[in-house]
């Protein structure tokens, strides 16, 4: 098991913000990343932790480095690659205005959830 800090609204669990929660190597995230312009990125990964980081040195995708878009703003887990690779692709499908409205159902503020506790892995999406 391995703990990634990275805070996040609709936390089920009852636990305190800014807590660490321990990732399963078994769950698999789709997250939606902003730029401070509203630039979108959906993506999909087994370790939510490292990708944030590559994508905040930029390291990640020339996409997200040239736009700057480095703010978690949305994420899922998944207990199946297959499962939270469907709902990246339907996720990207999406017209923009259905993306914002997903954000703003969970986190009507947009703010940077990669700076507290993740999203525990138990409270899968799917």
């Amino acid at each position: 098991m391995t703990e990634c800090a990275a805070e996040g609204p609709g936390r089920q669990d009852g636990a305190p913000d800014h807590v660490l929660v321990p990732v399963s190597p078994r769950s698999y995230f789709v997250y939606i990343l902003a730029s401070p312009s509203g630039t979108l990125y959906v993506g999909v990964t087994g370790d939510l932790c490292r990708r944030l980081a590559e994508h905040r040195q930029g390291t990640a995708s020339s996409f997200t480095r040239r736009y700057g878009v480095n703010r978690l703003v949305h994420c899922e887990s998944y207990g199946f690659v297959g499962d939270a690779l469907r709902r990246e692709k339907q996720i990207k499908g999406w017209l923009r205005a259905k993306k914002i409205a997903l954000i703003e159902a969970g986190n009507p503020r947009w703010e940077d959830l990669g700076d507290g506790p993740l999203p525990d892995p138990s409270l899968r999406s799917g």
